[in-house]
């Protein structure tokens, strides 16, 4: 008897197929080839086949979830108590329960996958809810659509025959380095027994300057720097009675006497007076020199030696005063109240060497010539500025008409011509205009217009700036800095309280100063001179005597 239960055992054992002859306290396992077939079917599992069904999965899913919804609502409403499905992911134990798991795909949350382990179940991830776009999966782009040769192609070889073609690069390239140094330290190398370097540029610098800082932000003062009495100044807004000279004196016309005051050392003088009842009407120095020009009400123009206080000339010819004067080198120009404008030489003894008649009964209050000599501005009651060639000189007037005509609304007293575009013209008109127009002097095009709300009476350009100052009169009373091309406005000067009359510029173009009805000239350092541009003119004694007290002409 013992010994068939040995055989028997040892044929247990040694069995290849079943297990229903096993020990019952046994665990239950499939056989050892059923083990082995599933380990590799585990092993061989493609992963990109379950890539590709992934949509089909997440639809599996989505019915799963559908259904396990309904059994829970289901359980609850008849009272019967029941376990809800389980995460996918639980490793079965037999191979029959992966079958069960496997046939009933799309109606649980997913099959569970075979497992070559002997353990129990353990939890797996959950499977990720993030939709997948067909044709990509959730790291690899689809890259169908794009031409990977032409981007690399674009991006390695696309800009070679612009730079190839490039002329400075060929230039740099062929140049002739036997006319430069290659380096150049902070340390000069000592001199070779052969002598001295030759002069060579150099290309490149170990001890090349810090580029210099940023210019600091310019602060243009709101308050006058310097303020003079004018009493008994002529309240006439076609007069024009104040210029600034190239040796940096002031000439301010009071009625019937003209002051200088010296900017360099603040003295003041009496250059001239006319006679009882009549009056200084317009004043202009020469461009370079001490030459005085004088307009009076007498109809004559006198030219005054301001150093030795003398006067040289008396040039008459005018039929009514003379309201605005300006020079052109040796050629003085004036302008009077009948409209005509005379030519005087004033080198030869016969000096009215031309006229023009252009403004006919419309008094002349503004007279310009250009910086390079070549046309003449003059603008008049008639609220027109003509354009005349400075090339035209003969008495007959009639022979000689304007080149272009620009018109405004209103009498034109502001003129000035843009030092740094030749062409370029700005006129400002009066009361009934209120408006700044920027001129093309070729063809009459206006090119800009600025309303100012205000009459205007003086107009100045600031090369180093490339800004426009304008002087106005009724009813702002005030000075305005305007932006060049831009024409917006940059800072309002305040102070005077009465209409402003005329205005001029310093010789180094920093000051302006203002005559206004309310008889005060009021000095404002609105440019300050970059002295690293170019050489200011010494202004050291000015410096000394500009100061905020109140001082008078007289």
């Amino acid at each position: 008897m013992s010994r068939y239960d040995l055989d028997s055992i040892i044929q247990q054992a040694t069995a290849m197929d079943g297990t229903s002859n096993l020990p019952t306290d046994l665990p239950s396992k499939p056989p050892r080839w059923q083990r082995k077939h599933d380990s590799q079917l585990y092993n061989s599992f493609n992963v990109s086949n379950v890539l590709n069904h992934t949509n089909e999965l997440l639809t599996n899913l989505t019915l799963a979830d559908n259904l396990k919804r309904h059994n829970e609502t289901t359980a609850n409403t008849i009272g019967v108590s029941s376990q809800p499905l389980k995460t996918p992911g639980k490793t079965p134990n037999s191979k029959r329960s992966s079958q069960q798991n496997s046939s009933r795909v799309g109606l649980t949350p997913a099959g569970k996958t075979p497992s070559r382990h002997n353990g129990g179940p353990k939890p797996m991830p959950k499977t990720p809810k993030t939709p997948i776009h067909a044709g990509m999966d959730r790291y690899i782009p689809n890259r169908n659509g794009m031409d990977l040769e032409k981007s690399h192609y674009l991006m390695t070889q696309a800009n070679k025959n612009d730079q190839e073609n490039d002329p400075n690069l060929r230039e740099r390239l062929g140049g002739n380095l036997d006319q430069y140094r290659i380096m150049c330290y902070a340390d000069k190398a000592p001199v070779s027994q052969e002598g001295p370097a030759p002069n060579l540029r150099v290309a490149y610098s170990s001890s090349k300057n810090a580029p210099s800082a940023k210019k600091a932000t310019r602060v243009i003062p709101s308050q006058p720097e310097k303020i003079l009495d004018a009493p008994e100044l002529v309240n006439d807004w076609y007069l024009n009675l104040v210029s600034w000279g190239s040796s940096n004196l002031l000439a301010v016309a009071l009625n019937s006497a003209v002051y200088l005051w010296n900017a360099t050392t603040g003295d003041i003088k009496c250059l001239m007076q006319t006679p009882e009842n009549e009056y200084v009407s317009s004043l202009s120095w020469i461009q370079e020199g001490n030459q005085l020009a004088v307009g009076t009400s007498l109809n004559v123009v006198e030219i005054w030696d301001a150093e030795q206080g003398a006067r040289l000339r008396k040039m008459p010819g005018h039929s009514q005063r003379i309201s605005s004067l300006d020079w052109n080198a040796y050629l003085l120009s004036s302008g009077s109240k009948s409209g005509q404008i005379f030519h005087h030489d004033v080198r030869i003894p016969e000096h009215h060497v031309g006229t023009l008649d252009g403004h006919t009964g419309h008094e002349i209050c503004g007279l310009k010539w250009s910086p390079d000599g070549k046309y003449l501005a003059s603008g008049a009651n008639d609220n027109k500025v003509n354009i005349w060639s400075g090339g035209q000189m003969t008495l007959d007037a009639d022979s000689v008409s304007p080149l272009q005509q620009l018109g405004h609304s209103s009498a034109v007293k502001a003129i000035s011509w843009c030092p740094w575009k030749p062409h370029l013209i700005a006129t400002g008109a009066g009361t009934t205009d209120k408006h700044i127009r920027i001129w093309n002097a070729s063809n009459s095009n206006c090119l800009y217009t600025v309303d100012t709300k205000s009459q205007i009476s003086g107009l100045e350009w600031n090369e180093e700036y490339q800004e426009l100052i304008s002087a106005h009169g009724f009813q702002n009373n005030e000075l305005n800095i305007w932006k060049f091309p831009t024409m917006t406005k940059v800072a309002e000067l305040r102070g005077h309280t009465h209409r402003v009359l005329g205005m001029c510029m310093s010789p180094d173009k920093s000051t302006v100063v203002s005559l206004a009805a309310d008889e005060t000239l009021r000095f404002w350092e609105c440019f300050p001179v970059d002295t690293t541009k170019k050489k200011k003119v010494d202004m050291s004694a000015k410096k000394t005597s500009i100061n905020p007290i109140r001082m008078s002409l007289r």
